[in-house]
């Protein structure tokens, strides 16, 4: 069947990583810009992240996802969907975050190359690419904050997949140009940081998603 032009595409699962600077008045989350070559969202300034590759569960950690993140994760998902593939959403977001940016949430006292400690990630949205698109994805956002991770955020290096990093105010998103769900889990992660600043990790998550053409905000 076909619809808008391309053909109906099951989604693929993702995942992104929303990095928080709270150090200031107002937090400041890391974008960059993707490559105008990139089939998918050219020129947009998005969140490190990517799609989650078969090998990603397999890889080492040195700590794992909370338990509650764990089990959201879970919500709303085909029988397919097991504990390996939750967390192989988060390692995919770590792995694509040190790709892009050159960022590691892998402590330094890990003698492995990539071991990513996951216990900060929260999962604060989930949004899938409606129908009709050349690409489409199952996305997983997580967030944690600056200050929780070892790494030095002010080495943070572009690469081919995202160009121009910039730290982005949460109340002012300029003449960027962004995606439309971008802008909307940008303001809502802003509203879940205005209701508790340390954002539960069991806190409710919105879940986008297109029913009938229309797109259908949930909480799960």
């Amino acid at each position: 069947m076909e619809h808008g032009g391309h053909p109906t595409i099951r989604p693929r699962d993702a995942a992104s990583l929303i990095l928080i600077d709270r150090s200031a008045s107002v937090p400041r989350v890391l974008m960059g810009r993707r490559a105008r070559a990139h089939a998918f969202m050219p020129g947009v300034y998005v969140f490190p992240g990517g799609r989650r590759d078969p090998g990603d569960s397999r890889k080492s950690v040195s700590a794992p996802l909370c338990p509650e993140v764990l089990d959201r994760l879970a919500i709303r998902t085909p029988k397919r969907f097991t504990p390996m593939t939750a967390r192989g959403l988060a390692i995919a977001a770590a792995r694509e975050m040190e790709e892009e940016v050159s960022l590691s949430l892998t402590p330094r006292s890990e003698k492995e190359a990539f071991c990513p400690d996951l216990s900060k990630l929260r999962y604060v949205a989930r949004a899938i690419t409606p129908p009709g698109q050349n690409r489409r994805f199952d996305t997983r956002f997580f967030a944690c904050f600056t200050d929780e991770i070892e790494a030095d955020t002010a080495l943070h290096q572009e690469s081919s997949e995202l160009l121009d990093l910039t730290w982005l105010p949460l109340d002012d998103f300029g003449d960027l140009p962004l995606a439309y769900i971008t802008r909307v889990i940008l303001d809502d992660v802003n509203a879940a940081l205005a209701a508790d600043t340390s954002l539960p990790f069991d806190a409710a998550i919105p879940f986008y998603h297109f029913r009938n053409g229309r797109q259908i905000r949930d909480t799960i």
